[in-house]
C-alpha cells in the first residue's frame, strides 16, 4: 500500500499530516508514505527529519485581491497539477490524503483526474479554498471541529503527535521541569506564540516579570525563532524565567506548565485540550477570525480564558494571570474542563477514513499504476 499526503507549507498543515502518517505506519507497518511539499515552507526541514520521503511540486498561492498576479493562477495551477499527477503515478498511490494549503488543491485535482480516491482533512472551523474545492468531489472529508461548513464533512478531530496524545502531565512534571531548569514546586506559566513567536505575548509577559516573580511564579517562555525577549534581571532567589527560541519537545513544556499563554491555532487548541492544560488564548487579530472561533468553546466551557490581542498587556498579565497561577484549585477545575473537550484519537480516526477510501477503489494495489494523465 502506498499513501501520498499533501500538507505542505506551514507547520499547521505539516504536523497533522505527519501525525496521520505516523498512525498509519503503526496500523499498517508495511505502508509506504510520500509527502507532497514545496520549497517555500518548512517542508524540506521537517518532513525528511521525521523519516518520510518528500516530493516537491510548485505551490499555487491564490492572491486575495484582483491584479495581474491573479491572471497567472490558471497556468501555474496546470503546471502544479501535472507535477502532482507525476508523483501519484510514479509512487503508484492507492490513496491521497490532503490537509489543505498550497499543494493540496493541485493534488486533489490530479487524484480526481487519475481516478485515485482521496481524503480531505480540514483543520479549521472555516474551510480554506483548496479543501472546499476538493471536498466537492469526494465523500471522504474529515473535520477537526464539529459544525465546519464543508461538503461531506465528518467530525474526526485533528491528528496530533503520539507523544502529546499519550501524555500524562502529572507523571512527567518533575522530569519536564528539570529538563528546562525550572524549580520542581513552583507555579509555572508557559508562553508560546508558535514557531515564529508572537511579539505581543513576548512583551506582555516579559513586562510583567517582576509581578510574576513577586508572586512566586516561574516562566518557560518560547520567544519564537524570529524574536528575542529581554527579561529584566531578577534578584538572587527569584523564581526562574527561562527563555528558549523554540520548544523541540512540546510535550515536556505541557507537562511542566500549570497554565499556557498562547495563540489559538487549531493545533494549539487541540493539543492543550487533549492534555488538559488550561490556557489564556490570544487570537491573532488578523485573518478571518477563525482563531477566536477555535478558542471560544474552550473558554465558554471553563477550560481557558479568551483575551483580545490589544488587551494582552503587562498590566493584564499581572492582574489576571498572576492570581490565577496562585490558585491551584481553579487551575485544576479549568484543566478538567479543557480535557472534557479534548480528543486524542484524531489520528486513528483519520486512518480509518483513509483505509475506507483506499478500499473503495476495489482493493487495487498501486492505484495509479499504468494510468496516464
Amino acid at each position: 500500500m502506498h499513501v501520498v499526503v499533501a500538507g505542505g507549507g506551514t507547520a499547521g498543515h505539516i504536523e497533522p499530516a505527519l501525525a496521520f502518517a505516523d498512525a498509519l505506519r503503526r496500523r499498517v507497518p508495511e505502508v509506504r508514505v510520500t509527502a507532497l511539499g514545496t520549497e517555500r515552507g518548512l517542508d524540506t526541514r521537517i518532513i525528511p527529519a521525521r523519516g518520510y520521503d518528500l516530493a516537491l511540486i510548485p505551490p499555487v498561492p491564490v492572491p486575495r485581491t484582483l491584479g495581474r498576479e491573479l491572471l497567472t493562477v490558471p497556468g501555474r495551477l496546470r503546471v502544479s497539477i501535472r507535477a502532482a499527477a507525476d508523483v501519484l503515478n510514479r509512487q503508484q498511490a492507492d490513496v491521497l490524503v490532503g490537509f489543505g494549503g498550497f499543494v493540496a488543491g493541485p493534488a486533489y485535482l490530479a487524484a480526481r483526474r487519475l481516478g485515485i480516491p482521496y481524503v480531505v482533512h480540514e483543520a479549521n472551523p472555516r474551510a480554506g479554498w483548496a479543501n472546499r474545492l476538493g471536498a466537492r468531489f469526494t465523500p471522504y472529508v474529515a473535520t477537526t471541529f464539529p459544525g465546519t461548513a464543508i461538503a461531506h464533512g465528518r467530525h474526526v478531530g485533528l491528528p496530533i503527535r503520539r507523544v502529546v496524545a499519550t501524555l500524562d502531565r502529572p507523571a512527567r512534571r518533575a522530569e519536564a521541569r528539570a529538563a528546562y531548569g525550572l524549580a520542581p514546586d513552583l507555579a509555572t506559566l508557559l508562553v508560546t506564540g508558535g514557531s515564529q513567536g508572537a511579539r505581543r505575548l513576548n512583551e506582555a509577559v516579559s513586562g510583567a516579570a517582576a509581578a510574576l516573580r513577586g508572586a512566586g511564579v516561574q516562566v518557560l517562555h518560547a520567544s519564537g525563532l524570529s524574536n528575542t525577549v529581554e527579561v529584566p534581571a531578577g534578584r538572587p532567589g527569584d523564581p526562574p524565567y527561562v527563555v528558549v527560541p523554540y520548544l523541540e519537545r512540546m510535550e515536556l513544556a505541557y507537562a511542566a506548565a500549570d497554565l499556557a499563554l498562547c495563540r489559538s491555532g487549531a493545533g494549539t487548541v487541540v493539543e492543550l485540550t487533549a492534555v488538559g492544560l488550561p490556557a489564556a488564548y490570544v487570537p491573532l487579530p488578523i485573518g478571518n477570525g477563525e482563531q477566536t472561533l477555535m478558542a471560544r468553546p474552550v473558554a465558554e466551557a471553563g477550560g481557558g480564558l479568551l483575551v483580545d490581542d490589544a488587551d494582552c498587556t503587562p498590566d493584564w498579565v499581572a492582574a489576571t494571570l498572576t492570581p490565577l497561577l496562585c490558585d491551584p484549585a481553579r487551575l485544576a477545575t479549568m484543566g478538567a474542563a479543557a480535557a472534557r473537550l479534548g480528543r486524542r484519537d484524531g489520528d486513528e480516526r483519520l486512518v480509518d477514513l483513509a483505509l475506507e477510501a483506499a478500499a473503495s477503489a476495489g482493493g487495487r494495489r498501486g492505484g495509479a499504476r499504468g494510468r496516464q494523465q
